[in-house]
């Protein structure tokens, strides 16, 4: 598969700058694909898609200001945007300057704080602070949202909040789940009226998605990990209502019990996660990649 197989034309003046007062006044385009037919719609037309019993999966990730300007001990300009966190020391980041930092070298972060360059690996550099400082109370005070790159403006202090879904609850990502920022609390609650149930999985979003594909073979595009997390329970409901979906395609009808409806995944994000976890049937919390799967705590 060609890269080119995925060019259309997209004019500029088609891509939103800034989000709409009302979340789920956003547009919805609706496809069906055994009709091959689509419609438009609204995000706050959602209720009447889904049915009672259904379970709509949202991504809880929180977006931190990941994106900071530093200085290298020379003067030179370093911008990072973090990539994930390690522990509450140690980060990767995307670095970009004019020349590239290397091992053992020192960058001053706004604010005061010296993290030194412990490894690279491509664009990625190993961060580690000096024993009085930590990421987070840095990146909160000092960082700016890491806006995606067709967002073509200044981030501005209302996109702390825009640039972030209700609900998000663990900070962790540098790209929000877009579907999710259309979701508002009016929306919800007629979701919970209609009968739909709700869980979450964690998904932090990481640095990667903001690279650009250089492979003209898709394949060889190489693929930056990502954290989730997916609790027992969301499992269990996911496979409940998976098994039940592939004995009875089609609608369900608008009867469904708790339990018994249909998974609806809120975005990507949030269908990778379900997809991955519900292979081992465990609760499991993973590095997750295109190429593997590293377990690394299972119940």
């Amino acid at each position: 598969m060609q890269k080119s197989d995925f060019y259309y034309e997209l004019p500029d003046a088609l891509i939103a700058q800034a989000p709409l007062a009302e979340r789920s006044a956003a547009r919805m385009l609706i496809v069906d694909g055994r009709q091959g037919t689509w419609e438009d719609a609204r995000i706050c037309d959602l209720p009447d898609l889904l049915q009672p019993g259904d379970l709509l999966v949202l991504n809880d990730t929180r977006v931190l200001p990941a994106r900071l300007q530093a200085r290298k001990a020379t003067g030179g300009a370093v911008e990072l945007l973090l990539d994930r966190l390690v522990d509450a020391r140690e980060g990767w980041f995307l670095a970009k300057s004019s020349k590239a930092l290397r091992p053992g070298m020192r960058v001053h972060l706004p604010g005061g704080a010296v993290a030194t360059v412990e490894e690279k690996d491509g664009m990625d550099v190993r961060l580690i602070l000096s024993a009085d400082a930590q990421w987070l109370p840095i990146l909160e005070a000092e960082g700016s949202m890491p806006l995606p790159p067709y967002i073509r403006r200044v981030p501005e202090a209302s996109d702390r909040e825009r640039y972030q879904t209700i609900y998000a609850a663990h900070p962790g990502a540098v790209a929000a789940p877009t579907a999710g920022l259309h979701f508002d609390a009016n929306l919800l609650a007629a979701l919970a009226a209609r009968g739909v149930e709700r869980t979450f999985v964690t998904l932090h979003v990481g640095a990667g998605t903001f690279l650009p594909v250089r492979s003209d073979d898709i394949t060889e595009h190489p693929m930056h990990a990502e954290t989730m997390e997916v609790s027992a329970t969301t499992v269990a409901a996911g496979m409940r209502r998976s098994s039940r979906t592939a004995r009875e395609p089609g609608p369900l009808p608008t009867s469904s019990t708790s339990g018994s409806g249909r998974p609806a995944a809120a975005s990507t994000a949030s269908m990778s996660a379900v997809k991955r976890s519900s292979r081992s049937g465990r609760y499991i919390s993973c590095c997750a990649s295109q190429r593997s799967i590293q377990v690394l705590a299972s119940s």
